[in-house]
């Protein structure tokens, strides 16, 4: 099971740099479609069933796998999945910044030692899993995690909600997170769901010119 490597990469405190991400929280919140808590959930339960399914089953596939070749793959179709060229450049941001901190915790795994720094951010999340010893559904389940969480932690910090309501959201989500992760990692195809508003907030948000979080 390798429980406690599952728990290292899903802590917010791994130095991978997504705590200054608010995976379109940011945006949302200032076009007034997250507002409280009721819409937060809406946000969170439509970015898991996205963005966070298309993040899992890339994730998995690449846990699946240390060929190069393969990886090379799965990063141009991560690339051909991610329509906004800030949020590209975003997500090559995180995976460099995650590749460095996988590489320190398992410096002697041939796949992390492949991968060229800028892998996009879900390739180098399954090749960390696989390194640490999971398997490709630990791996989904540590990118739906990775999909509500952090949105969920910047909108407690922009609207300063209650975080025991916040809490009480992540649970009753839980039970998707399973569901989305085990769809991701049983796919026969790669899955490709899309958020047009989420690319669109992508975009905003790279022109202002004032941010508390960087994405």
């Amino acid at each position: 099971m390798m429980t406690a490597a599952l728990l290292l990469l899903a802590d917010g405190r791994f130095p991978a740099g997504g705590h200054a991400h608010s995976g379109g929280a940011a945006a949302a919140v200032a076009a007034g479609t997250v507002t409280d808590v009721p819409s937060l959930e809406r946000f969170l339960l439509g970015r898991l069933h996205t963005v966070g399914l298309t993040a899992a089953g890339l994730a998995a596939a690449a846990a699946r796998t240390a060929d190069p070749a393969e990886l090379a793959e799965l990063d141009r179709a991560t690339e051909a999945r991610t329509p906004s060229a800030a949020l590209r450049a975003v997500s090559r941001r995180l995976g460099r910044q995650l590749l460095r901190a996988a590489r320190a915790g398992w410096p002697a795994d041939a796949g992390l030692a492949a991968l060229p720094a800028g892998t996009h951010h879900p390739v180098v999340l399954g090749t960390a899993a696989r390194a640490a010893g999971l398997t490709d559904r630990r791996a989904a389940e540590l990118a739906v995690h990775e999909a509500v969480s952090g949105p969920a932690t910047a909108a407690l910090r922009l609207l300063g909600l209650d975080p025991y309501q916040l809490v009480a959201v992540l649970a009753r989500l839980a039970p998707q997170l399973d569901l989305v992760a085990e769809r991701a990692a049983t796919a026969t195809r790669l899955p490709a769901a899309s958020a047009p508003l989420l690319d669109l907030y992508g975009e905003r948000y790279d022109s202002w010119k004032v941010k508390l979080f960087a994405s």
